[in-house]
């Protein structure tokens, strides 16, 4: 969604995936690139002007609209991978049946959300989408029920989270391929406003697009915003994250690291005999217990 340099002092877990024909690396070594690949992106220097970037960013919650106009809930797959990946969100639990709050910070149109709420009946979920047709898609699926969750619309770099909720109740925050969508020079505000509403010594649990990933290298000439920063054909825009990035980025908000790794995927097509490499970081960061 390859080839990289599998050095055990460069990736400290290997798992091998036989569901789909794939592998798995998990380390702090970014992907290798071949020299060919290394000498493309290397080429690719020139940005989007700065008129056609300032559109693009007015006109950011449309376009996601827009996406969501075209594929409806059909584009991405129900990620019932959520809690087989993040086991914290059974960890974090003083005792089994403990009631859960969580909030999916970019729900999309619940192809996270639904999967956890049928897998655990303990969790009452806030969750939002900057797309006002996400959230519609959301409110229309069988699933859906006010006493489960709570599902609003929300521009995550300026609309106040604690609007829809208290400060300091949630346990569990999950940030899913969506701080990749925002613009780097306001990621801050986004771990700034989901700050307020998690609960002290909670956790925020993310995963999304790492640097190198198949997506990225997929880029034509014309599309590039910025480092490792670019541009969809639909007018989305996607950023590829480094750990140092990233980490840097929940710290300077207050956050404490608990991991952050890259996950390394090369997806096998076997029938037409194609590799893909793929490349997420995965991490968890915590808000800090009440200093006395």
């Amino acid at each position: 969604m390859f080839q990289e340099n599998s050095s055990a002092n460069c990736l400290n877990v290997i798992t091998t995936s036989t569901e789909d024909g794939a592998f798995q690396k998990k380390g702090h070594s970014a992907r290798i690139l071949s020299p060919e690949e290394a000498e493309r992106l290397a080429k690719d220097q020139v940005l989007v002007s700065e008129f056609k970037q300032l559109k693009l960013e007015k006109e950011a919650q449309k376009n996601w609209d827009l996406f969501y106009k075209r594929n409806s809930t059909n584009f991405f797959k129900d990620r019932h991978w959520t809690t087989r990946e993040f086991e914290e969100l059974k960890a974090c639990r003083e005792f089994a049946d403990q009631k859960l709050t969580i909030l999916e910070a970019g729900c999309g149109v619940g192809n996270c959300l639904f999967p956890l709420l049928e897998e655990d009946l303990n969790i009452f979920a806030y969750a939002c989408d900057f797309s006002p047709r996400a959230v519609e898609y959301v409110k229309k699926n069988t699933l859906y029920s006010t006493e489960r969750c709570k599902v609003f619309q929300c521009d995550l770099t300026k609309d106040d989270l604690l609007e829809n909720i208290p400060a300091d109740s949630v346990d569990v925050v999950m940030l899913i391929f969506v701080l990749s969508a925002i613009h780097p020079d306001k990621m801050h505000l986004v771990l700034k406003n989901i700050y307020k509403v998690l609960k002290p010594g909670k956790c925020v649990l993310f995963r999304d697009y790492g640097l190198y990933d198949h997506a990225m290298l997929r880029f034509k000439s014309g599309s590039k915003l910025g480092e490792n920063f670019y541009v969809r054909q639909d007018g989305t825009r996607s950023y590829f994250f480094t750990e140092e990035f990233l980490s840097q980025l929940f710290k300077a908000e207050g956050y404490e690291q608990v991991f952050n790794e890259y996950v390394q995927r090369e997806t096998v097509n076997r029938k037409e005999d194609l590799r893909v490499p793929r490349v997420f970081l995965q991490s968890k960061f915590q808000k800090p217990f009440n200093k006395t």
